[in-house]
């Protein structure tokens, strides 16, 4: 079952893997702000998952990877 990991080190809260996710799964979680003052993004339900790497491949920061 694939899982998203997503490093809050690099993510800056930009909100494309959100947009980009076939399963809507993922959300910029407002309760936390990182070091840099970003709210980072977060997977909602890791269960609905289906490891296409789309939110992967368009992070600018390369902050999420798809562990298989």
């Amino acid at each position: 079952m694939p899982k998203v990991v997503i490093s809050t080190t690099f993510c800056k809260g930009c909100g494309i893997c959100v947009d980009v996710c076939p399963e809507g799964i993922l959300k910029l979680n407002d309760d936390i702000i990182t070091q840099k003052g970003y709210h980072p993004a977060i997977c909602t339900n890791d269960d609905a998952c289906t490891g296409c790497t789309s939110c992967a491949l368009m992070c600018p920061d390369v902050a999420i990877t798809i562990e298989r």
